[in-house]
Order: structure tokens, then C-alpha cells, then sequence
């Protein structure tokens, strides 16, 4: 009787390019799933996990964030602040405007123009 072991040591590490080319041989028009995990000695979880990846944009495994968001504010100081009622004037591009007192929380005020910028 004579059997045959494999041993695998270690990891495999792919590229995202690699990664991509798989994902495309396995899923393209003529792609066999089944064939292309055979080829590229892989199992079909990790080749569903590499797709799942990819369609949430994080396929080589870094984490992206998102880029900060900025909305253009104007800011004006109306004559009534000037005379010292501590009130100050925004208005946002959307036409919104908002009137808060001089001491409003910076936190709480950023939080609500953050919402309002959307």
C-alpha cells in the first residue's frame, strides 16, 4: 500500500494584482470556479473572500479610510455681535444658516454643521 503526502509549509502571499487576475479567471464569462482554485491550489473560501474584498475596495488587505470631508462656510459677523450679544452668523452653500451663541460648544457646533454639510 503506498500513499502520498503533501506538506505545505508556511503562508502564500498573493498581490492584489495576482489576487485580481484569479478572481477574474474564476468569475470572467468562460470562469470556472472549481478549475481555477484547482490551478492556483487554493480553496473556494478564500476565493470568495478575495471577491468580497475586492467589491468593498479592500482587496491587499489595508484598511482605507475615508478622505476628510470639508463643506465651504462663510462666515460673517452680523452688527448685533458687534454690539456685543455674543451671537455668531453661519451660512452654509446650501443655503442654510444658523445662528448660535459666541460660547456653543466647538464639538457640538462641528458635529451639526458636519450633518448639515451633507
Amino acid at each position: 500500500m503506498s500513499s502520498q503526502i503533501a506538506v505545505v509549509a508556511g503562508r502564500r502571499r498573493w498581490s492584489a494584482d495576482q489576487k485580481l487576475s484569479i478572481l477574474r479567471e474564476a468569475f470572467g464569462s468562460d470562469g470556472s470556479i472549481g478549475a481555477t482554485c484547482k490551478r492556483h491550489a487554493i480553496g473556494s473560501g478564500q476565493l470568495y473572500t478575495w471577491r468580497r474584498r475586492a467589491l468593498a475596495g479592500d482587496l491587499d488587505g489595508l484598511k482605507r479610510t475615508a478622505p476628510p470631508s470639508f463643506a465651504e462656510v462663510d462666515m460673517s459677523v452680523s452688527t448685533a455681535a458687534m454690539m456685543g450679544t455674543g451671537q455668531i452668523g453661519i451660512e452654509l452653500p446650501s443655503g442654510v444658516r444658523l445662528t448660535v451663541d459666541a460660547a456653543v460648544d466647538a464639538g457640538a457646533l462641528a458635529r451639526v454643521m458636519s450633518v448639515l454639510a451633507r
